[in-house]
Protein backbone atom coordinates (compact mmCIF):
# COMPACT_ATOMS: atom_id res chain seq x y z
CA UNK A 1 0.00 0.00 0.00
CA UNK A 2 0.84 3.64 -0.40
CA UNK A 3 2.61 5.77 2.35
CA UNK A 4 -0.64 7.33 4.03
CA UNK A 5 -3.02 4.46 3.22
CA UNK A 6 -5.11 3.38 6.23
CA UNK A 7 -5.33 0.35 7.35
CA UNK A 8 -8.27 -2.22 5.96
CA UNK A 9 -10.79 -2.66 9.05
CA UNK A 10 -9.94 -5.60 11.61
CA UNK A 11 -11.21 -8.80 9.43
CA UNK A 12 -11.63 -7.29 6.28
CA UNK A 13 -10.14 -8.61 3.33
CA UNK A 14 -7.63 -7.18 1.25
CA UNK A 15 -8.44 -9.14 -1.83
CA UNK A 16 -12.34 -10.14 -2.64
CA UNK A 17 -14.79 -11.31 -5.08
CA UNK A 18 -18.06 -9.53 -5.37
CA UNK A 19 -21.01 -9.38 -7.63
CA UNK A 20 -22.54 -5.76 -8.37
CA UNK A 21 -25.85 -5.34 -7.86
CA UNK A 22 -28.49 -2.72 -9.23
CA UNK A 23 -27.48 -3.15 -12.72
CA UNK A 24 -30.62 -2.59 -14.68
CA UNK A 25 -31.79 0.24 -13.00
CA UNK A 26 -31.58 4.16 -15.04
CA UNK A 27 -30.10 2.02 -18.33
CA UNK A 28 -26.85 0.91 -16.76
CA UNK A 29 -27.40 -2.40 -18.08
CA UNK A 30 -26.97 -1.45 -21.63
CA UNK A 31 -23.05 -1.40 -20.78
CA UNK A 32 -22.65 -4.67 -19.62
CA UNK A 33 -23.02 -5.64 -23.38
CA UNK A 34 -19.58 -3.74 -24.27
CA UNK A 35 -17.59 -5.53 -21.26
CA UNK A 36 -15.51 -8.20 -21.12
CA UNK A 37 -13.76 -10.27 -18.56
CA UNK A 38 -10.63 -8.64 -17.57
CA UNK A 39 -11.49 -5.36 -18.27
CA UNK A 40 -11.15 -2.44 -15.07
CA UNK A 41 -13.58 -0.82 -13.52
CA UNK A 42 -13.09 2.24 -11.08
CA UNK A 43 -14.79 2.10 -7.20
CA UNK A 44 -16.54 5.67 -6.50
CA UNK A 45 -17.99 5.80 -3.07
CA UNK A 46 -20.70 7.96 -2.40
CA UNK A 47 -19.91 11.44 -0.92
CA UNK A 48 -20.73 12.32 2.49
CA UNK A 49 -23.89 12.53 4.28
CA UNK A 50 -25.56 9.60 2.63
CA UNK A 51 -27.94 7.67 4.70
CA UNK A 52 -26.76 4.33 3.75
CA UNK A 53 -23.53 5.04 1.79
CA UNK A 54 -22.47 3.25 -1.13
CA UNK A 55 -19.37 2.31 -3.29
CA UNK A 56 -20.10 2.34 -7.42
CA UNK A 57 -18.57 0.57 -9.78
CA UNK A 58 -18.05 2.65 -12.91
CA UNK A 59 -16.21 2.03 -16.56
CA UNK A 60 -13.10 3.78 -17.20
CA UNK A 61 -15.34 5.80 -19.05
CA UNK A 62 -16.79 6.99 -15.90
CA UNK A 63 -20.41 5.39 -17.09
CA UNK A 64 -21.95 3.65 -13.51
CA UNK A 65 -22.83 0.41 -14.06
CA UNK A 66 -23.89 -1.03 -10.54
CA UNK A 67 -22.79 -0.73 -7.16
CA UNK A 68 -21.20 -3.11 -4.24
CA UNK A 69 -23.30 -5.11 -2.07
CA UNK A 70 -24.17 -2.96 1.12
CA UNK A 71 -22.60 -5.44 3.60
CA UNK A 72 -19.21 -4.41 1.39
CA UNK A 73 -20.20 -0.69 1.06
CA UNK A 74 -20.55 -0.70 4.75
CA UNK A 75 -17.07 -1.02 5.57
CA UNK A 76 -15.42 -0.09 2.17
CA UNK A 77 -16.59 3.24 1.73
CA UNK A 78 -15.35 4.73 5.16
CA UNK A 79 -12.01 3.03 4.37
CA UNK A 80 -12.30 5.03 1.14
CA UNK A 81 -13.43 8.01 2.22
CA UNK A 82 -10.48 7.95 4.71
CA UNK A 83 -7.47 7.55 2.00
CA UNK A 84 -7.98 3.72 1.02
CA UNK A 85 -6.74 2.98 -2.65
CA UNK A 86 -8.40 0.17 -4.78
CA UNK A 87 -8.08 -1.19 -8.18
CA UNK A 88 -11.07 -3.72 -9.91
CA UNK A 89 -11.51 -5.52 -12.71
CA UNK A 90 -14.41 -7.41 -14.21
CA UNK A 91 -14.29 -11.17 -13.73
CA UNK A 92 -17.56 -12.28 -15.42
CA UNK A 93 -19.96 -10.70 -17.13
CA UNK A 94 -23.13 -11.92 -18.09
CA UNK A 95 -26.20 -10.72 -20.40
CA UNK A 96 -29.75 -10.68 -19.65
CA UNK A 97 -30.07 -14.54 -19.12
CA UNK A 98 -28.49 -13.93 -15.90
CA UNK A 99 -30.25 -12.85 -12.90
CA UNK A 100 -29.42 -9.08 -12.66
CA UNK A 101 -27.19 -9.59 -9.55
CA UNK A 102 -25.13 -12.08 -10.83
CA UNK A 103 -24.56 -10.09 -14.67
CA UNK A 104 -21.31 -8.56 -13.28
CA UNK A 105 -18.49 -10.20 -10.59
CA UNK A 106 -15.92 -8.46 -9.59
CA UNK A 107 -12.63 -8.96 -8.33
CA UNK A 108 -11.30 -6.01 -5.55
CA UNK A 109 -7.82 -5.49 -4.61
CA UNK A 110 -7.65 -3.12 -1.73
CA UNK A 111 -3.95 -1.18 -2.02
CA UNK A 112 -4.40 0.21 -5.59
CA UNK A 113 -2.31 -2.69 -7.63
CA UNK A 114 -4.62 -4.85 -9.62
CA UNK A 115 -4.04 -7.74 -11.52
CA UNK A 116 -2.51 -5.76 -14.26
CA UNK A 117 -0.37 -4.03 -12.14
CA UNK A 118 -1.39 -0.95 -12.99
CA UNK A 119 -3.09 1.67 -10.02
CA UNK A 120 -6.40 2.86 -10.10
CA UNK A 121 -7.48 5.96 -9.35
CA UNK A 122 -10.40 6.27 -6.92
CA UNK A 123 -13.06 8.97 -7.46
Amino acid sequence: MSPGVPPLPKGCPRRFRATVHGTVFAGRDRHLSGMHPGDRVVLVPDPPGQTDPEVWVHLESGDPVGHLPPEISSWLWRWLRCGGEVSAVALSVHGSDTPSWRRLLVEVHCGGVAATGRAVEVG
